[in-house]
């Protein structure tokens, strides 16, 4: 048996990692500027986490959600404080998927509506529900089809205002920051205009921060840089630093129902232990803070860099566009300059490193990137004569 081959792979074969390096069989190391799709939000292989994590396992890793888990309890707790929700409530799940579904539940429960607007361009998930919600074609089986889904244009308003005027929908969902589509930004106009028409048609405000939540742009929540609050927010990724968790962070005004959500595998003890320990390490090294200054730092510096079109992004969740497809220079940042990143489409840069990511690392990164760059630009020139 083999395992089912619908990833793309690079022939690197990663074998430990540490702090924002991750190293291969030969121990190479690779300054890691995607952090596993933003997973790695506190460094890899952090002793706080780690400490944290073993020491739960020699207690227990997991045991069922029919019984008392204070680990839950404490981590609702600090999350609520931290993100400024104190007064919601949160159900643990394992993935960003899976946070996704619930909050969509969560919202046609309450609303007893069953239509869902959602973005153009948007991605949210693999899922039955969420990837209906999702707007690339290409992995959205047809038992995925529905007409329950609606798409209107990202970052425009009076689409979306018509939509929910209808007060058909129990949701819509949105990125604050759209990730695979190419790290695009809701303005902040367009997200306290959605919250207004939301609020007046009785729709629930779902944002999906499962990539650019949790600190990455120099807030909690990417959506809090708008001054507005949500009816749900999903969030996973970097929660447990690399232990599979999501969460569903919900409004007061929604009353749970016993039986109305379930999970076997989420908030067990060993992942509380990871996401707990997280937020210490972000509160105690100051992440959010250093998010905030090194992100504003590779952008003005990726700003202005020769070869460079469009940069995007807040903070640490940055994509950087140029006018020729990107397969090259990745590879060239990859194998000759032991340098990860991600990619959105064929044109774009997708940087997500760990949120411990210094301002040294992204030297490394920008000379690296300058000097391939110019290399391009010579072999054009010789080219071209």
């Amino acid at each position: 048996m083999n395992p089912f081959p619908v990833f793309e792979k690079v022939d690197i074969a990663i074998e430990h990692a540490l702090g924002c390096f991750v190293y291969d069989d030969q121990q190479q190391a690779y300054l890691d500027m995607y952090g596993g799709h933003a997973v790695i939000s506190v460094g890899h292989s952090h002793p706080h986490v780690v400490k944290q994590v073993l020491q739960q396992m020699n207690k227990i890793g997991f045991y069922s959600n029919a019984v008392k888990n204070d680990l839950q309890d404490r981590l609702a707790h600090r999350l609520g404080i931290a993100c400024g929700y104190p007064d919601y409530a949160v159900f643990f799940s394992n993935s960003g998927a899976e946070a996704n579904e619930n909050a969509l539940k969560l919202a046609s429960f309450h609303t007893g509506r069953k239509k869902v607007l959602a973005m153009s361009n948007a991605f949210h998930g693999r899922t039955s529900a969420v990837v209906a919600a999702t707007d690339i074609r290409s992995i959205r089986a047809p038992l995925n089809d529905s007409e329950q889904f609606v798409f209107t244009p990202f970052n425009e308003i009076s689409s979306l205002r018509k939509q929910l005027e209808t007060e058909e929908y129990c949701a819509v969902i949105i990125e604050p920051i759209q990730g695979v589509g190419g790290i695009h930004l809701a303005s902040h106009s367009f997200l306290q205009d959605v919250r207004a028409i939301c609020t007046k048609t009785g729709t629930m405000l779902i944002l999906d921060e499962i990539q650019c939540g949790y600190g990455r742009t120099g807030l909690f929540f990417a959506h809090q840089h708008a001054g507005i609050e949500a009816d749900l927010i999903t969030v996973a990724k970097g929660i447990a630093n690399g232990l599979p968790m999501g969460a569903t962070i919900i409004s007061p005004k929604i009353k749970p129902v016993i039986g109305q959500l379930g999970t076997t595998f989420g908030g067990s003890h060993a992942i509380c232990a990871a996401a707990l320990a997280v937020l210490d390490v972000i509160h105690h090294e100051q992440l959010i803070e250093n998010a905030a200054a090194v992100g504003e730092f590779l952008l003005a510096e990726l700003r202005k860099m020769d070869g460079v079109g469009e940069v995007r992004g807040q903070g640490l969740m940055i994509g950087v566009e140029f006018e020729n497809d990107i397969q090259q220079l990745r590879e060239n940042l990859l194998f000759s300059e032991k340098i990860f990143t991600g990619y959105a489409g064929h044109y774009t840069l997708r940087l997500l490193p760990p949120l411990c990511f210094s301002r040294e690392h992204a030297v490394i990164f920008l000379e690296s990137l300058r000097k391939l760059i110019q290399q391009e630009k010579s072999s054009c020139a010789v080219s071209v004569h």
